[in-house]
Formats: C-alpha cells, sequence, structure tokens
C-alpha cells in the first residue's frame, strides 16, 4: 500500500470515490465548481486531461499545501466525442451509436501536489453488443445512463451492453487505478 497524506479527490464521481477506497488511498472529495467540456481544436488525449488539470487546479487554488486529484472521462467513436447526456433522447442516441460498435473511452488525470503537478491520459477500447430499441430503452429506464461519459456505466447495469474490452476496466469507470497508484508513488519519493 502506498503511504501517503491524505489527497483531495477533485470530483463528486461516486466510482472514483470507489476506485480510491479500492486503492487504499486517503481522501476527501471536493468537486470543482466549473465544469468545463473538451476542447475539440486539441487532440482528444490532451483535451481531456485539460479538463482533469483545471479541476485539479480549481480546487488546488482553494486549498494550497494539499495533494489534489482532477479526473475527467470521454468517450470517443468515430472521432466524435460523446460525453454525459443532456437528456434521455440523447441519451438513445449516443448509445444507438454505440450499438454494435467499438469505442474508445480516455480517462485524463491531473494532480497537483505541493512541489509538483502533472499528469497523464489513459485509453481502453470498448465493443459494444448489437442493441435493440427495446435494450436502449429499458437500460435508460435505470436512469443509469444520465451521469456517466457515453451514456453509460460499465460497473453497473451498461455491463448487459458490453461484449469486450481491451484494456483497464477502471480507465471505462473513471479512474485508471493501477497506473494512478504507480504516478503517486513517484511523486511520494519526489
Amino acid at each position: 500500500m502506498l503511504e501517503m497524506e491524505e489527497i483531495i479527490l477533485a470530483s463528486q464521481s461516486p466510482r472514483r470515490s470507489e476506485i480510491l477506497k479500492l486503492m487504499q488511498i486517503p481522501f476527501t472529495a471536493i468537486p470543482a465548481k466549473n465544469e468545463c467540456g473538451v476542447d475539440p481544436s486539441l487532440p482528444i488525449r490532451k483535451a481531456v486531461m485539460a479538463v482533469a488539470r483545471k479541476k485539479a487546479e480549481e480546487v488546488a487554488k482553494l486549498h494550497p499545501g494539499r495533494i489534489v486529484l482532477g479526473a475527467d472521462t470521454v468517450v470517443s467513436i468515430d472521432g466524435e466525442i460523446l460525453g454525459k447526456p443532456l437528456d434521455k433522447q440523447h441519451a438513445f442516441e449516443m448509445l444507438r451509436k454505440l450499438s454494435g460498435n467499438t469505442h474508445t473511452v480516455y480517462t485524463g488525470v491531473w494532480v497537483c501536489g505541493k512541489k509538483f503537478s502533472g499528469g497523464f491520459t489513459d485509453s481502453a477500447k470498448v465493443k459494444f453488443y448489437p442493441l435493440s430499441d427495446r435494450e436502449i430503452l429499458d437500460y435508460i429506464a435505470t436512469l443509469e445512463p444520465m451521469d456517466k461519459a457515453g451514456a453509460y456505466g460499465i460497473q453497473g447495469y451498461g455491463m448487459r451492453l458490453i461484449k469486450s474490452i481491451t484494456g483497464d476496466f477502471y480507465t471505462v469507470m473513471g479512474l485508471p487505478g493501477g497506473r494512478l497508484l504507480r504516478f503517486l508513488s513517484k511523486i511520494a519519493k519526489s
């Protein structure tokens, strides 16, 4: 286990909190107030990390001297970025695009520390089963898709939609735990 002081998670995501608990990293969740979208002019890896950085830096300004972790996750299919759905119809449209196809999930991570600031982006490929309209509507009825990038949660009811995954399951869930642990270990040694 990594021995470190309590960090601040600049997110209200219960999934990111769950992952940090599994990693046995002490933390307090203090979400960033200013949600911003990815900059479409940047390559997706840089864009998602830039959002994570903005979240971490916003919270770090309010808590100087503390280690702050920001993260952001997006889904990309055929060059289109799918964030959180605006409503049920938008969720339906997103899930229809993902049906039977492979997409990429990107999670950007940024850590602001006392003497260090840096981050990384991780990605994983996810293939969906072909979905009927009824399957999509039944899934939307659970309300699970409404606060998730790409309108699904791999760790919940959404697991019924997924045929395969290549990469880190936790990247798709919202925080690549193994890579983050190694990243934080390097920071702790510096």
